[in-house]
């Protein structure tokens, strides 16, 4: 069995990473930190654990485990590894920003699967990705591998109030959020680096503009992100190049009929949807920014790690009523 530590419990992302590891045959949590919520059950925070998972919080950090996730805010996981040693057999999956970018990663590579597979399996440290990020980017990876960037890309998307953390803010507050819809870091949001340094990897004469409008939507969980950019090609064409793309990647689904959000809720999908308009392909991609953005794609990467099949404990059902 694979002992699992998590720093940072009391979170969204910690939550859904319980949630959906008491359900995996090959890992046993060992601790689940947390400073703030220390010798409560984590029941107490995580309510929907109740009856499930019955440790407690402990302010302890683990010294003998085989993965540790990090789950603490943006900022918090360069300065906690600064002042924590753990051996190099020790793997580290952590979920903020802090690793993610090419001049910043050190040891850690970038963990989304669909596009550095091969590189996650061999390593030891890994960034995961934004949920903002991992939507864009499996839209817009296909195109990049086919060279077929080579106009302005411009993206609508609207995320859930758990995008925003579990930290009450004015903007997540439900008076707030609830029949509301709004603009929020216009054109300069912070995954846009991660986005380039993905798509220029695979398209290393990516120069156009990612124009993006990040959107707060009035509901709790998903992400809907509208992309489209010019291209000469045919519908069929395109629909060939994202099939052949994602043949090996379990989790990416290409459809024929426009899909709803609720199809990802809940799962560990990006569902795509093609549509060509004049010169212009549309790609509608949709996950469920805890999962697929957060905290299943690092069950998925944390499978990968350890040579387990992708998909083991990610066989989560959407409910679309």
């Amino acid at each position: 069995m694979i002992k699992i530590g998590i720093i940072g419990g009391a979170g969204y992302t910690a939550g859904e990473l319980i949630r959906i590891l008491i359900h995996h045959p090959h890992v046993e949590i060992s601790l689940v930190q947390s400073n703030s919520q220390a010798d409560l059950l984590v029941s107490d925070v995580h309510t929907d654990l109740e009856g499930d998972f019955f440790m407690t919080f402990s302010k302890n950090i683990p010294s003998q485990v085989d993965l540790l996730f990090l789950c603490s805010g943006h900022g918090q996981s360069r300065e906690f590894l600064s002042k924590n040693k753990f051996p190099e057999t020790t793997k580290i999956i952590d979920l903020s920003t802090d690793f993610r970018l090419q001049e910043t990663a050190g040891e850690f590579i970038y963990g989304l699967p669909e596009l550095n597979k091969n590189k996650i399996i061999k390593a030891n440290k890994i960034a995961n990705p934004g949920c903002f990020a991992t939507a864009i980017q499996l839209a817009l990876l296909p195109l990049a591998k086919n060279n077929l960037l080579k106009k302005e890309v411009h993206v609508n998307a609207i995320t859930g109030s758990t995008g925003a953390g579990q930290k009450p803010v004015d903007t997540t507050h439900f008076s707030y959020r609830n029949n509301n819809v709004s603009i929020y870091k216009a054109f300069n949001h912070q995954h846009l680096s991660e986005i380039n340094e993905s798509i220029t990897q695979l398209q290393n004469n990516f120069s156009r503009s990612i124009n993006f409008i990040p959107v707060r939507g009035d509901f709790s969980r998903g992400i809907f992100a509208s992309v489209y950019t010019a291209c000469d090609l045919s519908e069929k064409e395109l629909k060939s190049i994202y099939q052949d793309f994602y043949e090996e990647h379990p989790f990416v689904i290409i459809v024929d009929k426009n899909p709803s959000l609720k199809q990802v809720v809940n799962t560990n999908k990006c569902i795509l949807f093609l549509e060509k308009h004049d010169d212009k392909i549309l790609i509608v991609s949709l996950i469920d920014n805890l999962l697929k953005g957060a905290s299943g794609q690092a069950v998925q990467n944390m499978n990968l790690l350890f040579g387990f099949p992708e998909t083991t404990a990610l066989q989560l059902k959407a409910t679309v009523f």
